[in-house]
């Protein structure tokens, strides 16, 4: 046999086993990360927050719901959906029998562009491009109203280019939210203005983590962003980390805790990678779907870590 039919014919089965791998194995192999952010005022009790996002739901994904349905026994003291929950118009029933026990919890939520349109068909190649180059296509329209009064039902805050308080274990927390940076629904004037140097701790919520939005909830004041969106680029090298942010993000905080920084300002920055994918993409590599639950501490006088690949 010719070398290079050789090697090729290697390369090709090197190839085939990842993607049997990836779309085998990872894409359900879901794992719960845990970390910690010192943001609350010293003495106070620490909060354990639920953060969820890219749930992308189809109705036949049941191993995804049980999964879900089973985090509640953390027994969180808030939840934070930022987005991307759905991926079929049927998927809303579902998704709350998946939530069903989180009902009642404190919660806030924002909306991403899988909340309120479809996946589509499209060649995969496209996610390895640059962002701005990416032509939106919408695919079919999902139930969002549905899935808004859903939340609502639960208890949840609507922070789609909103303002919200809740007080959680005796801590006053004010948030600001918006829409979907990725399809350009957010709002920044919304909810533009310092943050509320009364409470206890102020948390900015978005779908997508685009730069113009941490450096607008930054500035006004935030002590930590939570968004989704990434899927902590849903596909990684090792030694090389997330090839994709999709969007303007930076490769190397593509998923878990990082900080931003503009104008002097610092604020804490927790991306999911999130639980799915959409079912025109069902990979991951490297980059297990994951749920998070992020204990809100006490301020450290230490600095912050600075981010990972």
């Amino acid at each position: 046999m010719h070398p290079f039919v050789k090697a090729a014919g290697g390369a090709a089965g090197v190839g085939g086993a990842a993607l049997a791998y990836s779309a085998g194995y990872e894409l359900r192999a879901f794992r719960l990360r845990k970390i910690e952010i010192p943001c609350l005022p010293e003495g106070a009790s620490p909060l354990k927050v639920l953060h969820l996002s890219d749930i992308h739901l189809t109705p036949k994904q049941t191993k995804k719901s049980r999964w879900v349905q089973k985090l509640a026994d953390l027994e969180p003291d808030l939840v934070i959906n930022t987005g991307d929950n759905l991926a079929h118009r049927d998927s809303v029933h579902p998704l709350l029998e998946s939530f069903g026990d989180l009902r009642g919890l404190p919660g806030v939520f924002v909306f991403g562009s899988n909340d309120y349109w479809g996946p589509v068909l499209k060649s995969p190649l496209r996610y390895l491009l640059p962002v701005e180059s990416k032509k939106r296509f919408h695919g079919p329209p999902l139930p969002w109203r549905e899935l808004r009064q859903a939340f609502l039902d639960l208890g949840w805050l609507d922070l789609n280019n909103s303002l919200g308080a809740l007080t959680v274990n005796g801590s006053s927390i004010t948030f600001a939210g918006v829409d979907d940076p990725h399809l350009e629904y957010d709002d920044l004037g919304a909810v533009a203005g310092p943050a509320d140097a009364s409470a206890d701790v102020r948390l900015g919520i978005t779908h997508a983590p685009y730069l113009r939005v941490l450096d607008a909830l930054t500035t006004d004041g935030y002590d930590a962003i939570f968004a989704g969106h990434t899927h902590g680029g849903q596909l990684r090298l090792p030694g090389i980390g997330a090839l994709v942010t999709n969007c303007d993000l930076d490769r190397r905080r593509s998923r878990g805790l990082s900080t931003h920084q503009v104008g002097g300002r610092e604020a804490w920055l927790h991306v999911s990678a999130g639980l799915g994918t959409s079912p025109y993409a069902p990979y991951r590599f490297c980059c297990h779907p994951e749920a998070t639950l992020v204990t809100l501490t006490p301020r450290q006088t230490t600095s912050p870590a600075r981010p990972t690949m």
